[in-house]
């Protein structure tokens, strides 16, 4: 993990997910006695690289916090179809009050961090990094970056505030790639700036003007080693665009520091996760 305050957000963002499922009640929940103890297990369904336990535990404890959990894996720990994640005992209807949204963090960054580890996995032996990208779900975007790192990856700028990205559209409008970069680093000296390139003719246009990061979007293979040899270490470079896991190592191969994909955050798929309830006396 890197420094970043993953969790500065989390009570807020939790209160929200809560607020938005439960309003004025849960109307189901409601119809149980407030005296009924339960027990409850989380299995998990299918391999996976668990993530998002800070935020399965602020469900409850904003719904409950008598409620205890007990778990049975770490954070970042990689479990195997129907391994026992964790058990819940408390108030029944609180625990099903809080099941769904509990469940929906733990499942979703789950996601996230499990495909990020498939994609670094190919990147092994190489000394190319992963990286996300902004392309993340509204509202979850540290929760989100938390999980790349989780699963082995590394955060590129969390947001607009933190580092210069300049791209195709910032170019015609600052009127060209020097004249781009010479701004950035007049009005934000001590910032990472990284110019967005298209063909060779940038690369060298954002080398000269003193870039520190340049990006080859949707270049070809052939064209990623011309862009190596031309920036020669002058500048880190960074691999973007169609991204597809099967050519992670050929890409890796043209000795670029990074490769950044928007897949490990908005393509995912919710880890299969269930509740097993248990009534306790």
């Amino acid at each position: 993990m890197n420094d970043i305050n993953y969790f500065e957000s989390i009570e807020e963002t939790v209160a929200t997910a809560l607020n938005e499922d439960i309003k004025t009640g849960d109307l189901t929940a409601g119809l149980i006695s407030e005296n009924i103890q339960a027990a409850a297990h989380i299995i998990c369904r299918e391999n996976a690289v668990v993530c998002g336990r800070p935020w399965f535990d602020e469900v409850f404890r904003q719904i409950d916090e008598s409620a205890e959990i007990i778990w049975h894996c770490e954070e970042g720990e990689s479990v195997e179809a129907d391994q026992l994640l964790c058990e819940i005992k408390g108030s029944a209807r609180n625990i099903l009050t809080a099941e769904r949204t509990a469940l929906n963090f733990l499942q979703m960054l789950s996601a996230t961090a499990t495909i990020t580890g498939k994609y670094v996995k190919y990147l092994q032996g190489t000394n190319t990094k992963l990286l996300d990208t902004r392309k993340t779900i509204p509202g979850l975007r540290l929760a989100q970056k938390y999980a790349v790192a989780c699963g082995g990856g590394q955060n590129h700028r969390i947001g607009l505030y933190d580092a210069i990205l300049i791209k195709e559209n910032h170019i015609i409008a600052a009127g060209g790639i020097a004249e781009a970069v010479g701004l950035a680093k007049f009005q934000h000296p001590g910032k990472t700036v990284e110019v967005e390139t298209e063909n060779l003719e940038e690369v060298q246009e954002a080398l000269k003007g003193g870039a520190d990061i340049i990006m080859l979007d949707n270049f070809s293979v052939e064209m990623m080693h011309k862009a190596v040899e031309v920036v020669s270490k002058q500048a880190k470079l960074e691999i973007s665009g169609n991204v597809e896991i099967q050519h992670l190592k050929t890409l890796a191969e043209t000795n670029v520091d990074f490769i950044s994909t928007g897949a490990i955050t908005k393509h995912i798929k919710a880890i299969d996760l269930s509740m097993r309830f248990k009534m306790t006396k």
